[in-house]
């Protein structure tokens, strides 16, 4: 009977430490959300002191409900976005990332804590981009040896920008094929994949933290173009645009050609005529009014 006694008060104490007043409780609401953190083991004499990290940030006197909130602390990255209900329970509006942290309640007049919260404020998600690898045309195209397995499969990229805490996953219908994860703040995230042009199969990436996700779903006939169909597009329309400016630059050498040999043959002729018969001719008649004149002094 007394084994049977110290039993039960031995377990009654392991679960009051696994489940009591020490436990941490974990929260997790997505920025721009609002979030209450609620306490247990109230009374109605308590005067209820709330701290982020340390720091009093709110208190309340249950009896006369009276609340004062501390808006210089932590930084005042909380002013003006908490409130206490008439339980002692904190309310933040409007969260922010900022306010992720460990808040713990007590009451004062009791000297005890009451609760710990764990809160996480995650950003909100982004919508995966998925894009081809443009360095598979480009590579394939420089290589002519390139083998015929490359130029059936189809390279793209699943990429999100300025994301924390989250997974980057690539689905063929609803199996995982690869995932990636960071917890770092403020970077990017680009995730592989290889497919066949003519493949039926769908595929998905999708990006999650532990309360939100995101899905952008491929479509290989919009996202994959077989290579050298491309590329063979590309070359004949700049073979066609060599061309064309060859042929204009030819056509402007002809003409500026042309007018040089008008011009030189008008200045020849000119000068021909200048000293051909009608050069003769005024130099016959300039002689004969000379001699007239001279033959007028005379007399």
């Amino acid at each position: 009977m007394i084994d049977t006694f110290l039993f039960f008060c031995l377990c009654s104490w392991s679960l009051a430490g696994v489940f009591g007043v020490d436990a941490v409780q974990s929260v997790s609401v997505t920025e721009g959300d609002s979030v209450s953190l609620n306490v247990t083991d109230v009374q109605t004499n308590d005067e209820i002191e709330w701290r982020f990290g340390g720091i009093l940030i709110a208190e309340i006197n249950i009896k006369n409900k009276k609340s004062t909130f501390y808006n210089d602390s932590a930084d005042e990255r909380l002013r003006d976005r908490l409130k206490l209900d008439q339980t002692g329970s904190l309310i933040i509006t409007d969260t922010s990332t900022t306010d992720s942290g460990r808040y713990t309640v007590t009451s004062s007049r009791r000297n005890t804590l009451l609760n710990t919260f764990s809160l996480s404020v995650f950003a909100h998600l982004p919508v995966p981009v998925i894009t081809r690898d443009s360095s598979q045309c480009s590579s394939s195209s420089s290589s002519s040896s390139s083998s015929s397995s490359s130029q059936q499969n189809c390279s793209l990229l699943c990429s999100v920008f300025n994301v924390s805490a989250v997974t980057l996953s690539w689905y063929k219908g609803n199996s995982l094929l690869s995932s990636i994860s960071m917890s770092d703040l403020s970077i990017s995230l680009s995730l592989p994949l290889e497919v066949e042009y003519q493949e039926k199969n769908s595929y998905s990436c999708v990006i999650n933290n532990p309360i939100r996700n995101q899905t952008t779903h491929l479509n290989i006939s919009e996202h994959c173009q077989p290579c050298p169909d491309c590329i063979c597009c590309c070359y004949t329309f700049e073979a066609v645009i060599r061309l064309a400016l060859s042929a204009l630059v030819g056509v402007a050498a002809v003409a500026v050609l042309v007018n040089d040999i008008r011009s030189t043959g008008s200045e020849q002729h000119g000068r021909g005529l200048l000293g051909g018969p009608v050069a003769g001719h005024y130099k016959r008649k300039g002689f004969e009014t000379l001699q007239k004149t001279r033959d007028v002094n005379k007399k």
